[in-house]
């Protein structure tokens, strides 16, 4: 499979579609994750860190995934990294959506609809991803810790990524998050699922 670029491109060069693809990718995150948390069967390593805060604090799920962003956005300072509009972006509507759609989305008793939201969740996640990554308007707050961590002590993504998801699972397993059969499945699906999707919704640059 081809290699994608995604190095971020300037604001104005085919906003008409990069724009709408980034917020719109970044709605459906928030609601893939909202749909993984309704599930009850296990979160992704970060949303697991941040149901253990919002249990912990007066904050919304939402909230909480806000200030975790601007907190590991602060991070990004002694990495130079720099942010650009979906950084921002990626903090203020995944927060908004994740919380909106919680408040439609009902938690399942029965373990048939919970297993069809993780799946549809975990799937969703990938084209969402796919698609804000794929906009080219700069890495969310996570992701650009991961690559200025990468650039800055010259380790694999592999290493850096992977500390960094035990380091954010292990506590908020110790604060209460909800780890199981769905955080194995996130693992396991997200980055094959993300790399399906990125060739078709990834911004080429035009000759």
């Amino acid at each position: 499979m081809a290699v994608v670029d995604l190095r971020p491109l300037p604001v104005t060069r085919d906003p008409a579609r990069r724009l709408p693809q980034l917020l719109g990718g970044l709605a459906l995150y928030g609601l893939s994750m909202a749909m993984q948390i309704r599930a009850g069967l296990g979160l992704n390593p970060w949303d697991v860190l941040h149901e253990g805060l919002a249990e912990r604090t007066p904050l919304s799920f939402g909230a909480v995934t806000a200030v975790t962003g601007v907190l590991v956005l602060l991070l990004w300072i002694p990495l130079r990294q720099r942010p650009g509009v979906g950084t921002v972006a990626n903090v203020v509507v995944i927060a908004v959506a994740v919380d909106a759609a919680l408040l439609v989305i009902p938690a399942p008793d029965a373990l048939a609809p919970r297993i069809a939201l993780l799946v549809g969740g975990v799937l969703l996640n990938g084209v969402a991803t796919a698609a804000y990554v794929g906009a080219r308007l700069g890495p969310g707050p996570r992701d650009g810790l991961m690559t200025g961590l990468c650039a800055r002590t010259g380790w694999s993504v592999r290493v850096v990524r992977t500390g960094i998801e035990v380091l954010v699972l292990a506590s908020g397993w110790l604060l209460g998050g909800t780890v199981g059969v769905g955080t194995v499945l996130y693992a396991l699906a997200i980055g094959p699922l993300t790399q399906l999707f990125l060739p078709f919704l990834a911004v080429r640059e035009r000759p």
